[in-house]
């Protein structure tokens, strides 16, 4: 049903009515989640074959978004405005620049592989459908360009990941999902005071009750003052949800607790909703607050760099491992935003992109290996790599991408971030060096342990991956070489969107960013984006 819905808009549109496709990918899953609830089953293959195809329609129109992209051009694509609620200046606002573009297909092309790689076990019907919405808020939250429209899909993700944790999580996973659920909900509540304040004083500056984030960021119309009040209530509900020390305890709970398929979610998609916040809320709706607090963001995210670090090394759970290595990672993307440079901004972006990568890769190996061991305990867990080398060698090259190696799609990201920390702030990026350093020791210390060595007791029936799992971790490791190998394809995409927002910064601030590095990448890219350096590494 959704399929057939989803196909037939986008068949409709002609190149001059694509602004059709962004309703159909917030609405595709929406079908999915009711065609799931209604379609008669008591098993679980029809209920998941439903919420696959209706996953893989919604994957199908982000890559054709994708396709139809046009770089260079710095603003909204696609765009779609309706009326929703007009008394109070609420619109259905969609679009999509280069900073949202991968992180719409990003999330996509995850959930389908989520439904592929784990099992709900029990409430099938339920399980796929709770997705299958999930999927829709996520989409919409990168998609919206009104504010309380974006409030009602970040709002939206908060109750489907509550039940995936509660009802099909382990161990104490009522605590985890309480806990996420209170987390994310206390932000919320400053995210929600914040959003009506700004709108209800730039009504009285200009006269006009707008929630449109266009509107509201060429308006530029509220004290100093209160834009740093507004803008901190916005960056406490979006570091909830990064998350940022210290308000990170959360997520080693629900990764721990939750399945196979809600950790490569909340990990590929629901943490870059708070980092995509800071930058399309932050930066741009209040780019002299932004630059204000810029000394303390940074602060926090290296400090989050080195404790999530430290922390992981601690860990004999494997899962809860790369739960702390999350919150190093999400230091180093929002490192590179506050970097308020173009080279930084671009790090930050397609750091983004990459731990949505290399991270639910990670977790689906791991609980791979909890299918066949039922334990993620490193104290049990020792000489793997004889009995499965297929998903050690898997595990290494992610892991590996994780760390951040030359070659690979991780050394991009952070690469970047912290050469654009070294053109403003350059003892934080190199105390940020040493978290390079200490993700290195930590994950290869667990390679070691886990797949090093001769298998002892219940390792000596452990099994290899299967043909399909094999398959879907081949597409990762190729995505991850790829981006590691040749950026440059994302990175021009992004980059006029990012010298948009620093442009914003510099005209509403006494901001000026540093002068990038002359050195080109590639010629072609220069001439048409203007990029110089970004990509490089």
């Amino acid at each position: 049903m959704s399929a057939m819905l989803a196909t037939s808009t986008l068949l409709a549109s002609t190149s001059e009515e694509l602004p059709a496709l962004l309703p159909a990918l917030v609405l595709a899953p929406i079908l999915t989640a009711l065609a799931v609830m209604l379609v008669p089953a008591r098993g679980e293959d029809t209920p998941r074959q439903v919420a696959l195809l209706g996953a893989l329609v919604t994957a199908a129109l982000s890559v054709y978004m994708l396709t139809q992209f046009q770089r260079g051009d710095a603003g909204y694509q696609f765009e779609v405005q309706t009326p929703w609620i007009s008394d109070w200046g609420i619109s259905w606002h969609l679009g999509v620049d280069g900073i949202s573009l991968f992180l719409v297909v990003m999330t996509a092309v995850l959930f389908p592989i989520s439904i592929l790689g784990a099992r709900a076990g029990h409430a099938p019907k339920a399980y796929y459908a709770w997705m299958s919405l999930l999927m829709a808020g996520s989409i919409g939250a990168f998609l919206s360009l009104d504010l309380l429209l974006f409030f009602a899909c970040f709002e939206l993700v908060l109750v489907p990941m509550y039940f995936l944790i509660g009802r099909w999580g382990h161990g104490n996973a009522t605590y985890a999902a309480n806990k996420f659920f209170l987390y994310t909900m206390f932000g919320s509540a400053f995210m929600l005071v914040g959003l009506l304040s700004l709108a209800f004083l730039n009504q009285r500056a200009t006269g006009r009750l707008s929630f449109d984030l266009v509107e509201l960021t060429a308006s530029q119309a509220i004290s100093t003052n209160a834009a740093r009040w507004i803008f901190a209530s916005f960056a406490l509900a979006f570091a909830v949800k990064v998350p940022l020390f210290p308000v990170h305890t959360w997520l080693p709970d629900a990764h721990t607790e939750a399945p196979t398929a809600g950790s490569v979610v909340l990990a590929g998609v629901l943490l870059k909703l708070g980092a995509y916040g800071l930058i399309r809320f932050g930066l741009e709706l209040f780019p002299e607050a932004a630059r204000w607090a810029t000394p303390v963001m940074m602060t926090v995210a290296v400090i989050g760099i080195i404790y999530g670090a430290i922390v992981a090394g601690m860990q004999t759970d494997l899962k809860r491992l790369i739960a702390y290595s999350s919150i190093a990672h999400m230091g180093f993307i929002v490192l590179g935003i506050f970097s308020l440079t173009i080279i930084g901004l671009n790090g930050g972006v397609i750091q983004m992109l990459n731990h949505g990568i290399s991270t639910p890769a990670l977790f689906l190996l791991v609980g791979y290996i909890y299918e066949r061991r039922h334990t993620r305990d490193m104290n049990v867990l020792s000489g793997l790599q004889v009995k499965a080398p297929m998903l050690a060698g898997f595990f290494m090259l992610v892991m590996l991408s994780s760390v951040g190696l030359p070659g690979l799609n991780g050394f991009v990201g952070e690469y970047l971030s912290m050469l654009g920390a070294w053109q403003t702030h350059r003892w934080w990026a190199v105390v940020a060096v040493f978290g390079v350093i200490l993700a290195a020791f930590y994950l290869l210390w667990a390679y070691q342990r886990v797949f090093h060595g001769e298998p002892t007791g219940d390792n000596e029936s452990m099994t290899d991956l299967k043909t399909g799992q094999r398959w879907l971790m081949a597409s990762f490791v190729a995505i991850i070489v790829f981006l590691g190998v040749y950026p440059q394809p994302v990175l021009e995409r992004i980059t006029p969107s990012v010298e948009r927002v620093v442009t914003q910064l510099e005209r509403h601030s006494d901001y000026r960013a540093p002068e990038r590095p002359t050195a080109p990448i590639a010629a072609d890219a220069d001439a048409e984006t203007g990029l110089s350096g970004e990509g490089e590494g």
